[in-house]
């Protein structure tokens, strides 16, 4: 049965076994700041949004159809529509952790019960496949995406379990779901019943199956997930039209395979799973494998935003340092899941670079993609766009990657709901706690002001964190409560932050130079102790490997965790964005939240001559008679997350030079 839950402070969404766990849904309350305000507008915005827009389409109907019997081949959506109720399920199910809002749970009972009337007698849950004219079920695995949509499914119910118990009535549709899974496509499968159709199209289900595992302690689920993610990398999905193997991760096993390749979204779900299954199971080799796939994929296969997924045909990783500006994927979801796979490798190793790249990948692809009101997003997340976008249309399904401009909804709208829910559940990825032989360590990952109270044995730490970052630098940290047993504080000086210092009450008046990297507060704590984290946030230069060839001749202007971007609104009258060339010997200053940069328009020749675009021998400059338009500029640089918003423009992060550069410095050494 459902009933309003009372909000459960431990509940998280990821919970390995081992001596770290994440912050629960309750242990820290956000105030305000950056962060605040992105999950007060997702609370009071954008769940509504996403319902009405499904409600609207068609795709809340799809369950109502299949529980009375009457589908057909006029489904509306495509056959992965589901998902998106089940993301926006997800979504309700932290916020109601988080606040125990009774609207918000009228809105989730709704929805779960035409959900649940839809779910067959063996637990087999779909509305594009198996009812009445519709296709037979798991016929089409390689794009028909039921156990993508079922993984879903069990991902909410993973929340809701947490959050309000497993006397639920999702949490047992997700369970005979799973059942359903488990009897499909168990061992037995494997003995060729269902030959070359052992794994789904898009990894999802892995990571759904272990988690659920957890949250209802039932270990044939965590054996499924092992199952499927040792079935990938053998051939056995059958092609679609020009996308290879590749494309589905199933040309290289898991534990083989040195880098992410294909469809990024699928590539970051399945190891996300790879690592829950490797931790669960004590398989080091596995855990290996995909600590050395991001090693190499975050070096050479990431953009400075933290995107990953450099082309358009197959919303894929390309080959190593294909990374082009204005061709750039940075699909919204791959961020989403690159969060979560850095989030499980943090918890399994401690290592302080996953928690780096989670916070570039926050601030500058999932924080980029909802628009200010919480109505409108970004599906795709170039690094440049040439001509302003103006061909979103306000009250219609879009295209999913084209155009410059936050689109309301698309006919893929799997970004706004996925924003949804790792909104609704940011809190629990700030902070993590190490607990092993009677010592437990404290550690602030991520930094937004608010009340920090973490259980640590039969007792509490409750800190008060004050900041503005990432405006500003300064971290305050005040305890205001310590547990009887001893407990360490430690804060994160990000891998940017060189020059960060840190005060701490057995320091004296004095702040320390800290390294990047953990830093912990020495001594016991106390209640009234206050540490003081100020990290550099000035504007700074970041240049590009040269070895990227797309990014040749450029630079990118950060500041703390922001990458910067130019937009042709604060251009000049007569300059163009192409014109522009930054100078980098004149430095970069503050200004507002992003920087001034001193640049020189080059002229360029005007259009309609013929010309080629090469041609024999130097360009001679100034390109054209001078038009009037200042030749000696300085310009504002703002955060990329913030793009578009003052309407549609053309956009540079990585921008062009007009002078020798300085030695080259690779951005993935900034970030890890």
């Amino acid at each position: 049965m459902n009933q309003t839950p009372s909000p459960s402070p431990t509940a998280r969404p990821v919970v390995p076994p081992g001596p770290r766990r994440g912050l629960g849904v309750g242990e820290l309350v956000l105030d305000g700041g950056f962060w605040g305000a992105l999950q007060e507008t997702n609370a009071r915005a954008t769940f509504r949004h996403c319902l009405d827009w499904m409600e609207r389409l068609g795709w809340l109907a799809n369950f109502d159809r299949t529980a009375a019997g009457t589908t057909g081949p006029d489904r509306p959506g495509w056959q992965f529509s589901d998902s998106e109720v089940y993301k926006l399920l997800e979504a309700l199910a932290w916020e109601l952790g988080r606040t125990g809002d009774p609207d918000v749970e009228k809105m989730f009972s709704a929805v779960v019960d035409r959900v649940a009337a839809a779910q067959d007698d063996d637990g087999y849950l779909n509305t594009c496949f198996g009812g009445p004219g519709q296709p037979g079920r798991y016929t089409d695995l390689p794009a028909g995406h039921e156990l993508y949509c079922t993984g879903h499914l069990l991902q909410a119910a993973v929340a809701r379990a947490r959050t309000s118990g497993p006397d639920d009535r999702l949490v047992d549709v997700a369970r005979r779901a799973a059942d359903q899974v488990c009897a499909e496509f168990g061992a037995a499968r494997d003995e060729g019943l269902r030959p070359g159709a052992g794994i789904c199209g898009h990894p999802e289900i892995e990571v759904a199956l272990a988690e659920l595992g957890r949250a209802l302690g039932e270990p044939r689920y965590t054996e499924q997930a092992r199952l499927f993610v040792e079935r990938r990398g053998h051939g056995t999905l059958a092609p679609i039209a020009l996308l290879s193997p590749a494309y589905f991760q199933d040309d290289v096993p898991v534990r083989d395979a040195d880098v992410w390749r294909g469809h990024a979204v699928r590539a970051l779900y399945l190891a996300a799973g790879a690592v829950d299954v490797a931790v669960d199971t004590g398989d080091d080799v596995l855990l290996d494998a995909v600590e050395r796939q991001w090693t190499r994929s975050v070096e050479r296969r990431t953009y400075v935003t933290g995107g990953m997924g450099s082309r358009h045909q197959d919303e894929g990783f390309g080959d190593d340092w294909e990374l082009p500006p204005d061709r750039a994927y940075c699909e919204t979801c791959a961020g989403v899941a690159s969060v979560m796979v850095s989030w499980r490798l943090l918890l399994a190793t401690g290592d302080v670079r996953y928690a780096d790249l989670i916070e570039r990948t926050l601030y500058n692809v999932v924080a980029t993609s909802p628009r200010a009101d919480g109505r409108a997003f970004f599906y795709a997340n170039p690094l440049q766009q040439r001509e302003p976008g103006a061909d979103v249309r306000p009250d219609e399904v879009n295209p999913r990657a084209e155009g410059g401009a936050r689109a309301p909804w698309f006919d893929v709208s799997c970004c706004p709901t996925n924003v949804a829910r790792t909104l609704a559940s940011w809190h629990t990825y700030a902070a993590f706690v190490d607990d092993t032989d009677g010592a437990a360590t404290v550690t602030l990952a991520q930094y937004a002001s608010g009340d920090v109270r973490v259980a640590v044995g039969a007792g509490e730490l409750a800190l008060r964190v004050d900041t503005t970052y990432p405006t500003a630098g300064t971290v305050r940290v005040t305890v205001l409560e310590v547990p009887d047993r001893p407990v360490t504080l430690r804060v994160r000086v990000p891998g940017w932050a060189g020059g960060a210092t840190l005060a701490t009450p057995s320091g004296g008046p004095t702040a320390r130079p800290v390294p990047p990297g953990w830093a912990e507060v020495p001594g016991a704590l106390a209640a009234g102790d206050a540490v003081v984290l100020d990290l550099p946030v000035e504007p700074r230069l970041s240049w590009p490997d040269p070895r990227v060839d797309a990014a040749r001749g450029t630079v990118a202007v950060e500041r703390g965790p922001l990458v910067l971007c130019l937009e042709s609104v604060d251009l000049p009258a007569g300059v163009a964005l192409d014109e522009v060339r930054v100078d980098p010997a004149a430095g970069v200053r503050p200004h507002g939240d992003g920087a001034l940069v001193r640049a020189r328009r080059i002229p360029l020749p005007d259009d309609g001559t013929g010309a080629p675009p090469f041609a024999s021998g130097p360009p001679s400059a100034p390109w054209r008679d001078d038009d009037g338009a200042p030749a000696e500029l300085e310009l504002p640089l703002v955060p990329y997350h913030r793009w578009a918003e003052r309407g549609p423009s053309a956009m540079r992060v990585l921008v062009p030079i007009a002078s020798p550069a300085p030695p080259v410095q690779n951005l993935s050494k900034e970030t890890p």
